[in-house]
């Protein structure tokens, strides 16, 4: 893992208590979910889902990665969605790559896809918006993680997921163009990072 990446890591773990009781027992279904797949020898697959795939939905596919890695919690899959496709936003790019992650487009499309590499060891994961029903995703045995209150909304139905829960965060969106865009997009970063961390840290 990059060293940069680590560092934040080991930053994050120490700030676990920061997370209030109630986003705790949230977020501890999501670790049960995980720690039974694992205890069965079976591909944990998760699904992050926000209206468009662009920001949230990208934020918690990525750390759910590196804190399974970051943990040594294995045969860990995730993914991203959305109720309509758009892209991969530069605001959310550029949050990652503050922190070290290399980032790079490898087509030219209007939905760029994107290779997000956080250790030379591991294949990068691989980003660009889609539906959340788009062949690229798992269509059974997986959870769906609702990261945005929209997409809790207009989501009522997923077919053949096992976990259905909401994790709602703050849309950075709404401080595009403005002096606290980044500082923003900062913030729903580290926070999906600490939340996703805390709960791969509880997985035995």
């Amino acid at each position: 893992m990059f060293e940069s990446i680590k560092t934040y890591c080991d930053s994050l773990v120490k700030e676990f208590d920061k997370i209030p009781l109630e986003r705790k027992d949230i977020l501890e279904r999501i670790t049960q979910y995980i720690a039974k797949k694992s205890i069965l020898d079976k591909p944990v697959n998760l699904v992050y889902i926000c209206t468009h795939n662009s920001r949230r939905s990208h934020f918690g596919q990525v750390w759910a990665k590196v804190a399974s890695d970051y943990f040594h919690i294995k045969n860990v899959h995730t993914f991203s969605g959305g109720t309509e496709a758009t892209a991969f936003n530069i605001n959310a790019i550029n949050a990652l790559k503050r922190i070290g992650f290399d980032i790079k487009p490898i087509n030219n499309e209007t939905n760029p896809t994107y290779h997000v590499q956080y250790d030379l060891k591991e294949s990068p994961i691989i980003c660009f918006s889609k539906v959340y029903d788009n062949p690229k995703n798992p269509d059974k045995e997986f959870a769906a993680i609702m990261t945005c209150s929209d997409a809790e909304e207009n989501c009522p139905f997923i077919p053949n997921v096992e976990l259905r829960i909401g994790t709602t965060y703050d849309d950075p969106k709404a401080f595009d163009n403005t002096p606290m865009q980044d500082t923003k997009y900062d913030e729903r970063c580290k926070q999906i990072a600490l939340e996703t961390l805390y709960v791969f840290s509880k997985v035995k």
